[in-house]
């Protein structure tokens, strides 16, 4: 009778374990596609030179091509700017001109909660006389 009960735990043991076995199996992934024939090769000499200032300087330099002159912007371009509506828009048009971005907040144009959201994406140039 012994011999029939550990015959019988280790067929058990054997059933449950191809079954975990079954369960644990995960589909293939999906094939990637292959890279296009004429990317150009990597040059890890001039992108490890390109990690220093000259990626700060083109960051800057993008940067104050995206900004908005409050003084010459017309109200679609205004309206582009995160937090900026129509009613908003056309405070800052009739307001003209500002001598410091500042002043739309000083003079009470936008309010100051705004200002904080906008500030980094506008400035006041000096209008030519």
């Amino acid at each position: 009778m012994k011999i029939f009960t550990k015959a019988s735990l280790v067929a058990v043991s054997l059933l449950l374990s191809t079954g975990i076995g079954f369960a644990a199996t995960t589909a293939a992934p999906a094939p990637t596609a292959a890279p296009a024939a004429t990317a150009p090769a990597l040059d890890l000499k001039g992108a490890a030179k390109s990690v220093g200032a000259g990626v700060k300087a083109d960051a800057k330099a993008a940067a104050k091509a995206k900004l908005v002159d409050i003084n010459t912007a017309t109200a679609a371009e205004l309206k582009t700017i995160p937090g900026i509506g129509e009613a908003l828009a056309a405070k800052v048009i009739a307001g003209r001109p500002y001598a410091n971005k500042t002043q739309l907040k000083s003079r009470n144009v936008i309010p100051a909660n705004v200002y904080e959201q906008v500030k980094d994406l506008i400035i006041a140039k000096a209008l030519k006389k």
